[in-house]
């Protein structure tokens, strides 16, 4: 059957260019080229360009791809024609042009968001959502994220993106989030290319993403393209800005918990730029002055840092360099000098991405990158002459290829190659006691390769229909050193496999060096079809379906529902099996008024396979003469849903209504005896309401309304003393709702006088979480009262919340 599926594609990719042959024997010219920002040089992404006829006829049109690079093949023909750009923010551009020769153009757009004396803020070209290919999928600008209230005054993306159908928040002030029902595991964070496994601060309550350093955000939550891999829910992938190439600025903000800064400007004017951006909490400095010396907490303290820094060089009009970084740690440090007592616990994420852009010809564009990616947790603890130390985390070095191809006018195809070698570090520890070393056994290390290929075609078949096919092959390989522990029914270890290879922190030296010598252990190969289409009604209307076939090699075992540092990646091996995810979505796309209004209403349906838990009663460990993946089980899930989505893209108010109808579920054989259950970020109803007011051109207002149906929760069913001891019995997993989430927020962004003259700008962010202080449900938990003496004992449950109404202000200054 695979083969058959890799045959019909491959015939299907055939056929159109077959069918484009014609087009190909005609004479055609070619309009190629980048796009950028006139006043920074920045590159845009996504921005629409189109030739139009003298008349004002639209004639064929393309976006900038993630490098600002567009390509636009039409027929050769004589008269006068128009190249324009559009693009969020900014001026129009339009330059007369002739379709007799190709020409290479750089397209710089101006800023304009305020047009005379009305204020009128830029949306995107008309009808994107209605003409493009692709479903479920949204781009956010940072400057839109920047207008909405911010919890305790930090801009947040991954909270910002909670606010769209079919995406669910983890929880109260919490950034992980969940989409049309997949696990937190199960979506894809790039920044720059790179993966962040673990995008929380502060155990979920901020994301490692400084909005100062952002430029571009594109959600996918269905129909993922054949170029994304590795995950079954979603691609955040998240692009830095590059640094302005015209001039030096610097800009910051001084808030409640934490400041930032950052810097940029040109290292060679027009050839070369940097970005550097810092930013730390300070609730550390602020609170040890008022900490008392009687208190336990006396010298402890936490805190968390990121630092964004990129480079880009531009060669020649054909070949760009890029090379990007990031690293950001969450630090707690807890001291007791009575006991002699300390502890640290430091975790975090580092990656660099080099990339370089090569331009073949005006159209044939290639991106070749080499990405680093690591996370890692360490638990540090000691007292007197004892330390005990547990780390755990992952290593990534990836090599890809991806290529853009525009063989004429109806096809853009894409394909490529991503090669991974993973580095997995499951709980270890380490121990000492004064000049004693505890022999624990060796670090434990897995690796693995990772591997890929892919093609897809968007075929513009007709001027009503356009259809996107795609195949990815993917290949995964578990290697060694590595000891599988064998267990029987009663836990105990009954036998041992051993596979060789060398084991190293830093193995891939040696995996180029000794030509992969390394053990196979258990080794995957899948096909992945990907299929969307869109039917175009009319210039404002459209329908669109797409079927999303994909494989999960890495899994997160976590036994909470929020994001903590103590969750471990672990690999696929002969236990567990890749996840297997089928999406089927389809959609509806109207646009209204001259496409101020947009509106689409998506329904999808979602089966997973091979979903990982840990076992009921498991307490995982250090994995001393053990493997992580003993304590997992496995079982499906199903998941499906409406999605209504109602957005004013123009005008001086702006703003979306998001509602989703949902059910999620899942069925593991030895969870819940066996019957099916709902998942942990089940919601049945999820709305969410923004509005953005332009009030003047210095003063902006902003609302936001959310309401969920509350989390399900396994509770006690009933408590009971045996034997002087208090035992307590569950009710079926999940059975039980906690009340219903719902919150207001509301800020101002109050902007400084504008001074042609004065270079400096600044302005207040003024926002308040929680506007009417609804004391959501965190969590429930039992306490007893009475006594059993004289049978009065009883157990009452509690609620606790967190965040009850919380102002916060913000300082943000540019220079």
């Amino acid at each position: 059957m695979t083969i058959n599926v890799v045959v019909r594609f491959f015939l299907f990719i055939l056929l159109g260019l077959l069918i484009a042959l014609p087009s190909f024997s005609q004479e055609k010219v070619t309009i190629s080229g980048y796009a950028q920002e006139e006043e920074t040089g920045e590159s845009l992404i996504g921005a629409s360009v189109y030739i139009v006829d003298a008349e004002g006829t639209m004639v064929k049109g393309a976006a900038t791809n993630a490098y600002g690079f567009f390509s636009i093949s039409s027929q050769a023909t004589s008269g006068t024609f128009y190249l324009k750009a559009q693009y969020i923010g900014l001026n129009d551009y339009t330059k007369e042009i002739t379709l007799d020769k190709d020409l290479s153009v750089t397209i710089s757009l101006k800023s304009n968001s305020v047009v005379k004396q009305e204020v009128i803020v830029t949306a995107q070209k008309s009808n994107v959502n209605v003409e493009a290919v692709q479903m479920g999928t949204v781009e956010m600008e940072m400057e839109t994220i920047k207008e909405l209230p911010a919890f305790l005054g930090e801009v947040d993306v991954l909270k910002t993106i909670q606010l769209l159908p079919g995406v669910q928040s983890g929880g109260e002030g919490n950034t992980g989030f969940y989409v049309r029902g997949g696990g937190p595991d199960q979506n894809l964070i790039l920044l720059d290319e790179a993966v962040i496994y673990n995008a929380a601060h502060l155990f979920g309550f901020f994301s490692v993403f400084n909005g100062d350093a952002v430029k571009n955000i594109e959600l996918t939550k269905g129909g993922m393209p054949a170029q994304y891999g590795g995950r079954l829910a979603s691609v955040l992938d998240i692009s830095m800005k590059e640094g302005n190439m015209r001039e030096h600025h610097a800009e910051g903000g001084i808030g409640v918990i934490s400041s930032r800064l950052t810097v940029q400007g040109p290292i060679k004017k027009d050839t070369a730029s940097y970005i550097i951006s810092a930013r730390r909490t300070y609730a550390d400095v602020l609170a040890t002055p008022f900490i008392p010396d009687s208190s336990d907490f006396k010298g402890s303290s936490y805190y968390f840092y990121d630092l964004n820094m990129k480079m880009n060089y531009r060669i020649s009009h054909k070949d760009r360099l890029f090379f990007s970084t990031y690293f950001g740690r969450d630090v707690f440090e807890f001291n007791n000098e009575d006991a002699g007592f300390g502890a640290k616990i430091p975790w975090g994420n580092a990656m660099a991405s080099l990339r370089w852009n090569h331009l073949f010809n005006n159209k044939l564009f290639v991106n070749t990158s080499l990405i680093f990616s690591d996370y890692q947790f360490e638990f540090e603890a000691g007292q007197q002459d004892f330390n005990i130390k547990l780390f755990s985390g992952i290593r990534d070095w990836n090599a890809k290829m991806d290529f853009t191809w525009l063989p004429g006018t109806k096809h853009n195809v894409k394909f490529g190659l991503n090669y991974i070698f993973h580095t997995f570090t499951p709980s270890n520890v380490s121990a000492q006691a004064g000049d004693f070393t505890f022999d624990l056994g060796d670090v434990i290390r897995m690796y693995a390769h990772d591997a890929a290929l892919y093609i897809s075609d968007d075929w513009e078949i007709s001027d009503r229909i356009k259809v996107n096919g795609g195949l990815r092959a993917t290949m995964f390989q578990q290697i060694g050193p590595f000891e599988r522990y064998i267990k029987n029914e009663l836990d105990q270890i009954v036998d041992t496999v051993n596979y060789g290879g060398v084991n190293d922190p830093n193995p891939i030296l040696k995996l180029l060096i000794d030509g992969g010598l390394n053990e196979p252990v258990v080794t995957y190969r899948r096909i992945e079809p990907r299929f969307a289409m869109r039917y175009k009604i009319n210039e404002t209307a459209s329908v669109k379906a797409s079927y999303t076939h994909n494989y999960q090699y890495i899994h997160l075992a976590s036994l909470s529902s929020l994001s903590l540092p103590t969750d471990i990646w672990v690999p696929s091996s002969t236990l567990v099996q890749p996840q297997k995810g089928i999406q089927y979505s389809v959609g509806f796309f109207k646009n209204f008024f001259h496409d101020m209004f947009e509106s689409s209403v998506e329904l999808y349906y979602k089966t997973m396979e091979n979903q990982v838990e840990y076992r009921e009663g498991a307490s995982p460990g250090v994995n001393i003469a053990d493997n992580p993946d003993n304590n997992f089980v496995f079982g499906s899930g199903e998941s499906y849903g409406a999605e209504f989505f109602l957005k004013k893209a123009k005008g001086k108010v702006q703003g979306w209504i998001g509602y989703t109808l949902s059910r999620t579920t899942r069925q593991f054989p030895d969870i819940n005896n066996g019957k099916e259950y709902f998942a942990k970020y089940d919601r049945r109803h999820d709305l969410s309401f923004i509005l953005t007011y332009k009030w003047t051109e210095r003063i902006s207002l902003s609302a936001v309304f959310v309401y969920a149906t509350g989390n399900s929760i396994t509770p006690p069913s009933r408590r009971y003393l045996w034997g002087g001891q208090i035992v307590t019995e569950f009710a079926e997993r999940n059975t039980y709702r906690l009340a219903p989430y719902h919150r207001a927020d509301l800020s101002a962004t109050i902007k400084s006088k504008k001074n042609e003259n004065r270079k400096f700008q600044s302005s207040w962010n003024i926002s308040i979480y929680n506007l009417y202080s609804r004391a959501n449900p965190f969590f429930i938990y039992l306490d007893p009262e009475g006594n059993f003496a004289d049978g009065s004992l009883k157990f009452k449950a509690y609620q606790v919340s967190l965040f009850p109404i919380l102002p916060s202000v913000t300082w943000n200054f540019k220079f």
